[in-house]
């Protein structure tokens, strides 16, 4: 039997809690919020990061490792590395909040910021990748992140089986292109995407993934320049819908997880639970709806 990918994760306090919160939602519908705010880096990411540089371990002997981000996969990745004891170069931009730049520090990692936006970084790490001949770990173009992401989806139907629907914050589309890889049509898969940032949006009304509005309040975490090429034909199969809120609905949907469930969410780590506390989606009387709150590295 082969490695499965939960196994590369046995240094992570797995699974991450589930929080039934029917007082959360809108109308008291039944909300079940998996809380990924808690796991070392403070999202999600980690997950890819640690099962995608463990998978090319295995494989080959690694130097130095690289990785651009606006900030939750760069720490998931300084990380992974630590752990390891693998050297980490990450590249972000501008842009990162300072939160997210203390977490990749403190993980021993050196940091180049490179450009205003997430595209400019990854430009200038590929630069870096093809002199040096380091490892790359991509937060959402490679297939063994995309795995490593998935085991969220494995954890949450053990531990809310029979979800109508699921609420997924989506970037560049690691998280919702893993997940949904695990799910496919078992359940009502939801794409939540801010108003100013619709990547995933823009991408399915060209039936391609294309160049997007990449700014407003999560565009630390939510805003770059495409969806990724890997998860989109997922996307294109299984997402049912694609919901934008604004960011003033991302503030109170902050607002609302720390003053009912003291869980402090990042803008991006909120925007799943905005769509559904304003009403953005509307799920049915009785629906089981699942809400992924991905990240917790906030500077607002």
């Amino acid at each position: 039997m082969g490695v499965r990918p939960h196994d590369r994760l046995s240094v992570l306090e797995l699974p991450t809690p589930l929080v039934r919160a029917a007082s959360l939602s809108t109308a008291g519908r039944d909300a079940y919020l998996k809380n990924e705010t808690v796991l070392p880096t403070g999202s999600f990411k980690v997950r890819g990061a640690l099962h995608a540089l463990q998978a090319c371990l295995a494989r080959q002997p690694i130097g130095e490792v690289i990785a651009a981000s606006t900030g939750n996969h760069g720490a998931a990745v300084a990380y992974a590395a630590m752990k390891l004891r693998k050297p980490a170069t990450i590249f972000v931009p501008s842009v990162a909040s300072p939160a997210k730049l203390d977490r990749i520090r403190s993980y021993g990692a050196e940091l180049v910021i490179a450009g205003d936006r997430y595209a400019e970084s990854l430009e200038a790490s590929e630069e870096w990748t093809a002199r040096s001949g380091a490892l790359p770990i991509h937060a959402y173009e490679a297939i063994e992140t995309l795995l490593g992401q998935g085991t969220l989806g494995m954890e949450l139907e053990e531990q809310a089986p029979k979800l109508d629907s699921l609420l997924v914050a989506v970037g560049g589309g690691g998280l919702i292109g893993g997940v949904t890889a695990w799910y496919q049509d078992r359940v009502k898969m939801i794409a939540v995407e801010p108003t100013a940032a619709p990547t995933l949006d823009y991408a399915l009304r060209a039936g391609q993934p294309v160049d997007a509005p990449a700014g407003g309040i999560a565009a630390d975490s939510l805003a770059p320049r495409q969806v990724g090429q890997l998860m989109f034909p997922i996307a294109q199969q299984y997402v049912r819908e694609v919901v934008l809120v604004s960011d003033d609905e991302i503030v109170a949907a902050q607002k609302s997880l720390w003053e009912t469930i003291r869980v402090a969410a990042e803008p991006g780590g909120a925007a799943a639970f905005a769509a559904l506390l304003s009403g953005r989606y509307k799920p049915q009387p009785g629906a089981r709806v699942g809400v992924i709150v991905c990240g917790g590295n906030s500077s607002h």
